[in-house]
C-alpha cells in the first residue's frame, strides 16, 4: 500500500477531489496547513507598512491506496492541481506497512 500526500493551493481542492473521485478514490483526509517552498512568501502592504508573509496557506491531502493504483492517483492530483505558476505544490508517495479499520478490525488492503 502507498500513502500519497499532496500539498496544493486551497482553491484547487474541489478540482482535485473530483479528479480523485473519478479514479475511484473513496477516502481522503484534508488538512489546512501553512508553509513555503521556493517562492519564499511575498510582501504585502497593510496600513502603509510593508511586511513579509512567509507562510502561505495550503491544503494537505492524504490518501492511502493499493500499490498498483498509486501512479494513477498521483497523475490525477498533479493534473487537477496544476496552474503552471510557482507554488503549485508537491506530491509525496511513501510505503504503508499496515492499515487497521477500527470498527471491524480488518487489516491490510481489506481495510481500505
Amino acid at each position: 500500500m502507498k500513502k500519497v500526500e499532496a500539498i496544493i493551493k486551497p482553491f484547487k481542492l474541489d478540482e482535485v477531489k473530483e479528479a480523485l473521485g473519478a479514479v475511484g478514490v473513496q477516502g481522503i483526509t484534508v488538512t489546512e496547513v501553512k508553509g513555503f517552498g521556493r517562492q519564499r512568501g511575498h510582501t504585502e502592504l497593510y496600513r502603509g507598512a510593508e511586511y513579509v508573509v512567509d507562510f502561505l496557506p495550503k491544503v494537505k491531502l492524504e490518501v492511502i491506496v493499493k500499490d498498483d493504483h498509486a501512479a494513477q492517483v498521483v497523475e490525477a492530483i498533479a493534473s487537477a492541481a496544476k496552474t503552471g505558476r510557482i507554488g503549485d505544490g508537491k506530491i509525496f508517495v511513501t510505503s504503508v506497512e499496515d492499515v487497521v479499520r477500527i470498527r471491524t478490525g480488518e487489516t491490510g488492503e481489506e481495510a481500505l
